[in-house]
Formats: C-alpha cells, structure tokens, sequence
C-alpha cells in the first residue's frame, strides 16, 4: 500500500470515476493517506460522489506524476466505520475542518479499495503492477 500511497502524495492531485446511473463521474481529489495497511481516502457525506459509491462501489482512480509515469488503481469503494479514519484524515489536514464540523453537519466519510488492482504505466509501456 505505501507504494500506491507515495504515487500519490507524488500526484498531489488525483482524479477519481464513479457511476452516476449509467454515466460516469470523474473528479479530483486530494484528501488520502495510508493507515493500518491500507490507504484510506476521504469524501464529504454530502456530495453526489458519497451517493454515486453507495450505489456502485466500483471506482478507478487516475495518478500522473510529472516523469510521465501514471497509475490506474481499480477496485469497490469500501467505507470505514470506524471514525479515527475520519479524525486522522482531519488531523492530516486540518483546513477541512472548516467544512467538516458539528456546525456545518457535514461529515467525512473514509474508504478504501478491495479487490483492487494498481499498475504503474510509462506513455508507452504495458505497465508494471504495483499491488
């Protein structure tokens, strides 16, 4: 997991594809970080994107980094019920607060993926698996 985790600190920036109905859904994100062997990712309860994976688990997630080299992570979005994710998550990034709080009534909702599968892809390679 630290290997897919480092791709993505590496990445900054990552984009994420859900299910809307029979559409897909591709957004940034940015809120991860690895934890008890897994590396968790962080969605607000209040957005379409925490809808589209309670009704579809299954997500890709896309990493570029700057040599060239991007990551294809694929696999079912499974979230945490446990709430120290959610508190390390806000701990690692504490500007979040702001929207996730008692005052505002929107919560972060941890997962991570199952069944997955990540491989490292050069521009002209096959890709290397990193799992």
């Amino acid at each position: 997991m630290s290997k897919i985790n480092d791709y993505l600190s590496a990445a900054g920036v990552f984009f994420m594809a859900t299910v809307d109905g029979d559409k897909p859904k591709l957004r940034p994100l940015g809120a991860h970080m690895e934890m008890d062997d897994k590396v968790i990712f962080g969605v607000g309860d209040f957005k379409n994107v925490y809808r589209q994976m309670i009704a579809n688990p299954n997500v890709e997630i896309v990493a570029c980094k700057q040599d060239g080299h991007w990551m294809r992570y694929t696999g079912k979005a499974v979230f945490e019920t446990d709430a120290k994710y959610a508190e390390a998550m806000l701990d690692g990034a504490p500007h979040l607060r702001n929207i996730y709080n008692d005052e505002t009534g929107n919560k972060m909702m941890c997962f991570h993926i199952e069944d997955a599968t990540a491989v490292d892809i050069t521009v002209m390679g096959d890709g290397e698996s990193l799992l």
